[in-house]
């Protein structure tokens, strides 16, 4: 019986070791689209992970390339993403809008000063 008991014990030790599946989860990130999308599928944006921001584009998965919010963004729009950075961008598994007031403070200036740039130069343009 004890012998039963330790290799019981020394599967569990070394099965906890292992990382499941499931644990590499998508990571949270904050963004702001800083130019006008022209491409849905490689939106620019300034990005922030681990309070530094960054120039990246964004590659929406194949079940957010779908969704009505995504297909409607607009330069300025502030983001929190759930997703995995990848070599040429983020890869974007699920997005939800947020009113920049609610970005991180890192990001709330360049929010800012893109809604101004926005409303001088690219809203009277759609007139």
């Amino acid at each position: 019986m004890s012998r039963f008991l330790w290799l019981a014990l020394g599967m569990l030790m070394v099965s906890g070791l292992n990382a499941p599946a499931w644990a590499d989860d998508d990571q949270v990130f904050f963004a702001v689209v800083s130019d006008v999308p022209k491409d849905k599928t490689r939106i620019s944006a300034k990005v922030l992970q681990d309070g530094v921001s960054s120039d990246l584009k964004l590659i929406p998965g194949d079940l957010v390339v779908g969704n009505p919010v995504w297909r409607t963004l607009e330069v300025c729009h502030a983001l929190k993403i759930e997703g995995v950075k990848i070599g040429d961008g983020l890869k974007v598994m699920s997005a939800r809008v947020l009113d920049a007031s609610m970005l991180p403070m890192a990001l709330q200036g360049f929010a800012g000063d893109c809604l101004i740039k926005k409303a001088v130069e690219i809203a009277p343009l759609a007139e």
